[in-house]
């Protein structure tokens, strides 16, 4: 039905998380119809230097366009307080917070047996090099099977003294109503309930 050209951009934009084939023919539509010839030009330059340039920081695994990424550059930042997470999406989104001034570490997944992912698959050995001038370890794994398997293998791992090691918390959202809440999230709550 459509073009040979068309038909190969909407079948890329359904291989992007959240994008069905309506919206990647919605997409590819307003491409070729909407956006003058330099856009689109300028979008498939943009696509291409995202694989060509875009590497990770040989300190902390982080996405960046330089061999050390900006955060492991800004001195200005907690140089003893690092916080460990499964993948680059999860700093972005403490990065938005901008209420977290220490390292990150990123992990590049979770520990997940059923997919043959072990600690050797992770990036734990220069994880373990980091962590000799740290005096905090936060584990900011989700709160899944595969987030809590891993954060109990850092907590195990990591056992010289002076380190704090910290979990964030986890529980009722602010706003949550009790009676839908599930019984993993009532009782995360209840484990972690705070002096009032």
């Amino acid at each position: 039905m459509y073009p040979k050209s068309l038909k190969l951009v909407i079948e890329d934009l359904q291989k992007l998380p959240g994008i069905g084939e309506k919206t990647a023919e919605r997409l590819a539509l307003h491409m070729i119809s909407e956006l003058d010839d330099a856009s689109v030009i300028d979008f498939s330059d943009h696509l291409r230097k995202l694989k060509e340039e875009i590497t990770t920081c040989k300190k902390c695994h982080m996405l960046t366009d330089h061999e050390v990424c900006d955060i492991c550059q800004d001195h200005t930042r907690d140089q003893q307080t690092l916080m460990v997470v499964a993948d680059a999406k999860d700093v972005f989104v403490m990065e938005k917070m901008a209420t977290y001034h220490g390292l990150y570490h990123v992990l590049g997944g979770l520990i997940d047996f059923s997919r043959g992912i072990t600690d050797k698959d992770l990036n734990i050995d220069t994880l373990e090099e980091r962590m000799k001038n740290m005096k905090e370890l936060i584990i900011a794994t989700n709160g899944t099977v595969e987030g809590e398997m891993t954060a109990k293998f850092l907590k195990q791992l990591f056992t010289q003294d002076g380190l704090e090691i910290t979990r964030l918390a986890s529980g009722l959202p602010v706003g949550a109503d009790l009676k839908y809440a599930d019984e993993l999230t009532l009782a995360k709550a209840v484990q972690n309930r705070l002096k009032y």
